[in-house]
């Protein structure tokens, strides 16, 4: 089958697996395991998670699936908690109930802002059903940034426990800022806020210090406590959040720098030392996650190289004979096959050809 074919194929499935993963009930699930496509094996991702939600609801605007609104008053109204404590936690059950994972994941509520402004952006028209919403994510932000640092514990996008801040070191995931940061900033746009905008330019002044000027890359957590490791989920400087200008010597040598240390057989993986392979015994090693071969692509398709974004995009479209022509959480170069379908990775698929010029 030649090339383009098969990015027209996927784009069809992929339409499809986003589609399905949106409830009747306005919930978007990480993967929708009631369907007949996805394998019995396949681990249980029917959980609402906001932050795929998002990038999911990016990829439907896109496809003009009438997705967004219905899931941000899922979110209003069914999530639990929310509205008492501001906050929005790891994952959820389809009725709201709280998930799997507790922990407080901050870059979900900022991701959720983003979103929310870009849905109503691309339709030419202000937010004002959703500004209920947009007041508790704002504002449950604000209420929990102490000028340098969160006042609570927090877990990064890839949900590790372990790798929690720390309230009395006053140590900050720099990921978590920028979505929260591009969030609040967001906000702002529609509602003037000076106290939303004050706290995004103070995370923004932590992520800058986040930058290493020897080592030429942002180390992905700082403070009194500084995790070095080099981590591929900081591309959402450049996009989606927009903190730094694509052309930015820092990103240019954050850009490298990943390249160099994260990417193996031309797939990228989240960080070093990663170890989670998605099957539970995460002694094998960590595969390539086409969530991260799609967003290099955005990227050097903003660097307008078309032939660099080809090949990360490429790398994954060619690899989907064992999934059926889904797409999965990882892909290994072994016999392990990762879950499937993750409609995160079909969402990123769907973005990535975006900006190829292939929808």
């Amino acid at each position: 089958m030649l090339f383009k074919e098969r990015v027209k194929k996927l784009i069809v499935l992929s339409r499809r697996v986003i589609k399905d993963c949106a409830l009747e009930n306005g919930a978007i699930v990480a993967a929708n395991t009631d369907k007949s496509y996805v394998p019995r094996n396949a681990a249980n991702y029917r959980w609402v998670w906001p932050r795929d939600a998002a990038f999911i609801i990016y990829a439907a605007d896109l496809l003009k699936l009438s997705i967004a609104e219905p899931f941000f008053s899922w979110l209003e109204t069914n999530c639990q908690d929310l509205q008492r404590e501001k906050r929005l936690y790891g994952n959820y059950a389809t009725n709201g109930r709280k998930g799997s994972i507790a922990y407080f994941e901050p870059d979900q509520m900022g991701t959720m802002l983003w979103i929310i402004q870009h849905h109503f952006e691309t339709k030419k028209r202000q937010n004002k059903k959703f500004v209920n919403l947009v007041n508790c994510l704002a504002d449950g932000l604000v209420n929990i940034w102490d000028k340098d640092h969160f006042s609570k514990h927090t877990v990064d996008l890839w949900e590790e426990g372990h790798r929690q801040t720390s309230t009395t070191i006053k140590n900050n995931f720099t990921y978590s800022l920028a979505a929260c940061a591009r969030g609040l900033l967001s906000a702002d746009t529609d509602t003037s806020n000076h106290i939303w905008k004050e706290t995004a330019l103070q995370m923004i002044e932590q992520i800058n210090q986040a930058y290493n000027q020897e080592d030429g890359y942002f180390y992905r957590n700082r403070g009194k406590l500084i995790d070095k490791n080099v981590d591929s989920s900081l591309l959402g400087l450049i996009w989606p959040f927009a903190i730094y200008d694509i052309d930015d010597p820092k990103i240019v040598k954050m850009v490298d720098k990943i390249e160099k240390n994260l990417v193996v057989n031309g797939g990228v993986h989240r960080y070093q030392f990663d170890y989670y392979d998605g099957e539970g015994s995460a002694q094998e090693g960590s595969g390539g996650w086409p969530i991260l071969n799609f967003w290099l692509s955005i990227y050097w398709s903003l660097k307008k190289d078309k032939k660099k974004a080809l090949a990360y995009y490429r790398w994954v479209i060619m690899r989907l004979e064992s999934t059926d022509g889904y797409i999965p959480e990882q892909i290994f170069d072994d016999f392990r096959i990762g879950v499937y379908p993750l409609a995160w990775s079909h969402a990123m698929f769907v973005i990535a050809s975006h900006f190829l010029g292939y929808l």
